[in-house]
């Protein structure tokens, strides 16, 4: 089992950096990465310098369709989550799929594990929530039985367009502005765990369905806020701003910024009041929870990953 070959498509990022790193613990040593974010790629090759990662464009056919030959696992990680640019989310959240759905086709490649998102139950009308729930619908219509897991915000090692950058955003600056009251309900889930569950099915073969994977903790963004500031230790004052004005400085800064790291689209789904089951995951998927505050603690302070950061 643990020379099966996992193909990860769109593995330097969050969940694929956290991934890797859990695989290589529990003794899995062929592990081929594809992505086209040169930058993480290069963190990924300094971490992991053992595994295969390599560039790869997945919206476009080209030499990275090799990789999947006597694949044993794909785990569809590719996904444009922020940005302003429409074409951004349709190449690489569906041409892409498009493309690896039919390579796996191809290749008769036995195991999918998809991942989709939250946000395709969700009110938000957006660019990431309307291409996951296409990119989602084509998985179910390709006729590859799969597991499907839709986890919810993320955050931990390798973390640079959530909670990380938000802590390095309040170290930064001497005042962080929260928009309005602040009480926004958020279930994060840590990465680390939802790396144990992609494992989980990977190891057993869990069957196919579609699993909601929410974080086990209901919490507000202001307490969010709160519990990292603790764990970093910033000395930021915690500022509320009216909506509005917080809204108009994103405006603003996505104005100059091609890819800002937070949209005033974003700030909208932040706002929506979106409550997702939550499901005993830990038992279906024999994993265990990691109490809020503790991942926090370790997303921040791990000896070992918690430094490592990645491009935006």
């Amino acid at each position: 089992m643990k020379n099966k070959k996992i193909l990860l498509p769109g593995g330097a990022g969050l969940v694929g950096q956290n991934l890797v790193a859990r695989l290589k613990a529990k003794g899995y040593t062929n592990i081929i990465v594809l992505d086209k974010h040169r930058a993480n790629l290069a963190v990924l090759k300094q971490v992991q310098p053992d595994i295969i990662a390599a560039y790869a464009d997945l919206a476009v056919p080209g030499d990275w369709l090799r990789h999947f030959e006597n694949a044993d696992v794909v785990v569809m990680l590719q996904a444009q989550i922020g940005g302003n640019d429409y074409q951004e989310f349709v190449s690489n959240n569906l041409d892409s799929t498009r493309l690896i759905l039919q390579a796996i086709k191809s290749n008769n490649i036995p195991y999918l594990v998809h991942i989709s998102s939250s946000v395709v139950e969700s009110v938000a009308d957006d660019y990431y929530t309307n291409t996951k729930k296409e990119q989602e619908r084509m998985v179910l219509e390709s006729g590859i039985a799969c597991p499907i897991l839709r986890p919810t915000l993320m955050f931990g090692w390798f973390d640079r367009k959530h909670l990380g950058w938000l802590s390095r955003f309040m170290k930064k600056l001497p005042i962080f502005p929260i928009p309005g009251h602040g009480r926004y309900m958020r279930q994060p889930l840590y990465v680390g765990d939802f790396c144990n569950i992609i494992i989980s099915c990977i190891e057993n073969k869990v069957a196919d369905g579609i699993y909601n994977i929410s974080g086990h903790e209901k919490v507000d963004y202001i307490d969010i806020i709160r519990e990292i500031k603790q764990a970093t230790k910033a000395k930021a004052l915690i500022l509320k701003i009216p909506y509005s004005l917080f809204y108009s400085l994103i405006w603003i800064w996505g104005c100059f910024d091609k890819k800002p790291p937070f949209t005033t689209q974003q700030l909208a789904a932040l706002s929506t009041k979106d409550e997702f089951e939550v499901i005993d995951w830990p038992g279906i998927f024999g994993v265990s929870y990691t109490p809020f505050a503790l991942a926090i603690d370790e997303t921040f302070n791990d000896p070992e990953y918690s430094k490592v950061i990645l491009a935006f």
